[in-house]
C-alpha cells in the first residue's frame, strides 16, 4: 500500500490526478489531497504519505516552501513536482531538496503513470532498506552483548586471552585507550551496606536484562557484562587518563540518576561503584576499586576517590572467611569481626588439627594482609606497627586458645589504628573546608565550591561534614556569616547593607530575616540593644 498525496490549488488537477491513479493502481493506493499550502503540511503531519504531487504556486505557502516544513518530520517521503513555472530557479531549488522529477503543466496521462511507477520503485527500495538495516540491528542487538561479555570477562579475568582484546576493540568501534569500570549490584535490603538476597535478585535481574541495559545505555556510552550474581559490570571508555573533578562529579550525577531509574523500572533495590580511570591492561584495577567503593561506603552511590581506605586485590583461601573478616575488620564491624575470627579458628583447627606453625602463620598472614589494606595507597596515613614484635609474640604462644586471644588483640590494636587514621584524615579535610568557608563566606559561596576546594564529591563532603561538625553545609556558613554580622554590628560606622554584604548576603531583607531567626532580633534591634557581659570571659585578676 502507498499513501500519496497530491497538493494543487486547481480542483480540476486535484480530479485529473486522482483519476489517473486510481485507474491505474487500484487499490495499492491510498489518496488525500490539499489546496493550500498550509493544509498540504497539516495533512503531511497526519497522513504520512510516502509519495506526493506538489504545485509550486499555492495560496500561502508555496509548494518550495511547504516541501521544507514537511522534510523537518518526513525525509522519506518522494517528491514530485507538477508546475505551470519551469523557471530555473524554481528546478534548482527542487532538485535541492531532492525532488524525483519536476514536471511542467500540461502533463499527459502515460508521463503521470510512469513517474508514478518510478516513485513506488524508490518508496520499495527505501522500505527494504529500511526492513534490512532493521534486520542487521536485531542480529547485532543478539551478537553485540555476546561480544561485550567476552570483552570484559578478557579484561578481567587474570588468565583471560588479551590478544584478542585489539580485535573486540574493533568489532566494537572502541578507539579510547582508557575508561573505568562501574558495578551495579542489586538486592531486596540493604544490610551494613551489602544488598541481600543475591540468589532472587540475580534471576530477577536476568528477567530484566534488556532494562538494565537499555538504562544504562541512556546515562553512558559503555559496554555492559552479563549478570552475575547479583551484579552487573559496565565498562566506560574514557579519551583521558585523569578526570578532572568536575568530570569526576558529573559521572557520579549519571551514575546516581541511572540507579534512581533503575529502581523506578525494577522491583529490587541498587547501587553502585565506580572505579578509577585505568589503561585497558589495568581495568581489572578500575573493577577491584569498584568493589571496593561498594564495600567501604553504604551510600548509594560512591567513587574510589570518596573513600577513605584503597582497594585491595589479593585473594586466599579460604576465601570467603578471610574477606568477611577484612571486609568487617575495615567497617569496624566487632560483631561481623566476631563471628569471623571465630569461623577461622574454627576452620584452622579443623584443617591444621597438630599444625601450630601453619596456624601461626596464617594468622600472621591475615594481619599483614589486613595492615596492607589499611595503609595501602596512604589514605588514609594509617601508620605500620613494627612487624618484627609479631615474630617474637608467636614464639612464646603454645596454643590455639592463646594464638587466638593474640590474634584478636593485635586485630583491635589495628582497628584503632586505621581508625584513628580515618579521623585524621576527615578532621584534615574538614579543617581545609571550615577555613575555606571563613575565609570566602563574603561571597556567593556553594556546597560544590567547597567540596572542590578539598578534592572530594558534593555527595561525600555533605555526608562527611554532618558527620564531623553535626550540621549541615548551610547551617555552619549561615553561623559564620551571622557571627561576623554581630562584629560588624558592634562597629557604627557600618551601614546595616553594608553589614548585610560584608556578611555575604545581597537581599537586605533576607538578610534580616536570617539574622533575626538566630539571633531573636533584627541587625538594628541587636545593635541598638545595651551591651551584654553575661558571656564575656574576663581575664583572671591574681591577689598579692
Amino acid at each position: 500500500m502507498y499513501r500519496i498525496m497530491l497538493a494543487d490549488d486547481e480542483g480540476i488537477m486535484l480530479e485529473a490526478l486522482r483519476n489517473i491513479i486510481d485507474s491505474n493502481f487500484g487499490d495499492e493506493c491510498e489518496i488525500e489531497s490539499a489546496k493550500t499550502g498550509r493544509a498540504v503540511v497539516e495533512l503531511a503531519e497526519r497522513f504520512r504519505p510516502d509519495i506526493a504531487f506538489m504545485d509550486i504556486q499555492m495560496p500561502g505557502l508555496n509548494g518550495i516552501q511547504a516541501m521544507k516544513e514537511i522534510q523537518k518530520y518526513n525525509s522519506n517521503i518522494v517528491f514530485i513536482v507538477i508546475s505551470a513555472y519551469d523557471k530555473f530557479s524554481y528546478a534548482k531549488e527542487a532538485i535541492n531538496l531532492g525532488v524525483l522529477e519536476y514536471l511542467t503543466k500540461p502533463v499527459n496521462k502515460r508521463v503521470i503513470i510512469d513517474v508514478c511507477m518510478k516513485a513506488m520503485r524508490k518508496v520499495d527500495e527505501a522500505r527494504q532498506k529500511r526492513s534490512d538495516d532493521l534486520e542487521i540491528r536485531e542480529k547485532l542487538e543478539t551478537v553485540i552483548p555476546i561480544l561485550e561479555s567476552g570483552y570484559l570477562y578478557n579484561l578481567l579475568l587474570p588468565d583471560a586471552f588479551h590478544n584478542y582484546n585489539d580485535k573486540y576493540r574493533q568489532l566494537m568501534g572502541i578507539e579510547e585507550k582508557y575508561g573505568f569500570m562501574i558495578v551495579i549490584e542489586f538486592g531486596d535490603n540493604d544490610e551494613n551496606g551489602i544488598l541481600t538476597n543475591a540468589v532472587g535478585a540475580g534471576v530477577r535481574a536476568e528477567k530484566y536484562y534488556s532494562e538494565i541495559r537499555e538504562t544504562a545505555r541512556e546515562f553512558f556510552r559503555c559496554l555492559v557484562g552479563p549478570v552475575m550474581g547479583n551484579r552487573v559490570v559496565l565498562m566506560v571508555p574514557s579519551e583521558k587518563e585523569i578526570l578532572a573533578y568536575e568530570e569526576r562529579v558529573h559521572i557520579l550525577t549519571r551514575t546516581r540518576n541511572m540507579v534512581h531509574k533503575l529502581e523506578a523500572r525494577i522491583d529490587s533495590r541498587f547501587r553502585a561503584g565506580i572505579g578509577g580511570v585505568k589503561k585497558e591492561e589495568n581495568l581489572r584495577e578500575s573493577y577491584g576499586e569498584a568493589l571496593q567503593a561498594l564495600r567501604e561506603e553504604d551510600s548509594h552511590v560512591v567513587h574510589i576517590n570518596d573513600i577513605s581506605l584503597p582497594p585491595d586485590s589479593e585473594e586466599d583461601v579460604p576465601e570467603a572467611l578471610e574477606n568477611r573478616y577484612l571486609h568487617s575488620a575495615v567497617k569496624q564491624d566487632v560483631a561481623g569481626m566476631t563471628e569471623s575470627v571465630d569461623r577461622i579458628f574454627g576452620w584452622m583447627e579443623k584443617n591444621y588439627e597438630g599444625q601450630s606453625d601453619e596456624m601461626k602463620l596464617k594468622a600472621l598472614e591475615l594481619l599483614i594482609r589486613l595492615e596492607q589494606k589499611a595503609a595501602q595507597g596512604g589514605r588514609p596515613a594509617y601508620r605500620r606497627k613494627n612487624r618484627s614484635r609479631y615474630l617474637h609474640e608467636l614464639q612464646g604462644i603454645t596454643d590455639i586458645r592463646m594464638l587466638k586471644d593474640w590474634f584478636w588483640e593485635q586485630t583491635r590494636d589495628i582497628c584503632r589504628n586505621m581508625k584513628t587514621a580515618k579521623e585524621r584524615q576527615s578532621e584534615t579535610i574538614m579543617e581545609k573546608a571550615q577555613t575555606y568557608i571563613r575565609e570566602h563566606f563574603q561571597k556567593d559561596l556553594t556546597l560544590d565550591e567547597v567540596s572542590r576546594a578539598v578534592d572530594i564529591s558534593p555527595y561525600y563532603f555533605s555526608k562527611l561534614f554532618k558527620q564531623e561538625t553535626g550540621e549541615n553545609f548551610i547551617e555552619y556558613l549561615t553561623k559564620v556569616r551571622i557571627g561576623n554580622a554581630k562584629e560588624l554590628l558592634k562597629n557604627q560606622e557600618y551601614s546595616i547593607k553594608e553589614v548585610c554584604v560584608r556578611s555575604g548576603y545581597g537581599d537586605p531583607n533576607y538578610f534580616s530575616r536570617i539574622f533575626k531567626k538566630y539571633e531573636g532580633v533584627t541587625p538594628s534591634e541587636y545593635r541598638e540593644r545595651p551591651v551584654s557581659y553575661t558571656h564575656l570571659t574576663l581575664p583572671t585578676i591574681r591577689l598579692v
